[in-house]
């Protein structure tokens, strides 16, 4: 059996305050579940760079044909448009790739309240992409595709939208008292009891 590798490499310096500080912010802004999805994010966007970098120093028919290859690859998934160069490429951050998964694009489209609700249908099985079901938070949508997401045939999401659980304050009622024999159109009042 093959051994998976990890898809990610863990930051130097695990405790550092402001990348911590910027992961944290990630995290809630995109509703992600753990940092390992960044660094997997961040991984991702360091060969892009690193496959720009080494086209740059390169020359001849093969580095013009990676660099094509590269370009159309980043156009598929709406990372760089049409006439992009390979300084694009370097002009990439990791928002721009976080902005492209399938999560971030359930939210943007209203398809759920928050990023976690987006989160949970991808996970559930309620969300397709051209009537396929996808069950994967971090997909990254090609552009085409974009257009295309909605909710799985026959989700109790597509029929009628859940409400999420009610505010703490929402919750909150007055509780009015009424005596039997105040109460309108309701049981007959009963007699008072005398006390010795």
């Amino acid at each position: 059996m093959k051994r998976q590798r990890k898809k990610y490499r863990r930051p130097l310096h695990p405790w550092e305050k402001e990348r911590s500080d910027a992961e944290d912010k990630l995290l809630r802004q995109y509703g992600l579940r753990r940092k390992e999805e960044i660094w997997r994010i961040q991984t991702l966007l360091r060969n892009f760079r690193r496959q720009a970098r080494h086209l740059l120093a390169a020359s001849g028919t093969q580095a013009e044909l990676e660099t094509k290859q590269l370009l159309a690859r980043l156009r598929r998934l709406g990372l760089v448009g049409e006439g992009a160069t390979l300084d694009d490429v370097l002009g990439l951050n990791i928002e721009n790739l976080l902005e492209r998964r399938l999560q971030t694009l359930i939210h943007r489209k209203g398809l759920a309240r928050t990023p976690q609700q987006a989160r949970q249908l991808v996970l559930h099985g309620h969300i397709a992409i051209a009537g396929k079901q996808v069950s994967v938070p971090s997909y990254l949508v090609p552009l085409k595709d974009e257009n295309m997401i909605g909710y799985v045939a026959g989700s109790s999401f597509k029929v009628q939208p859940q409400p999420e659980a009610p505010a703490a304050e929402t919750i909150i009622e007055e509780k009015v008292e009424t005596r039997p024999e105040e109460a309108e159109g309701g049981a007959e009042a009963q007699p008072k009891e005398e006390t010795a």
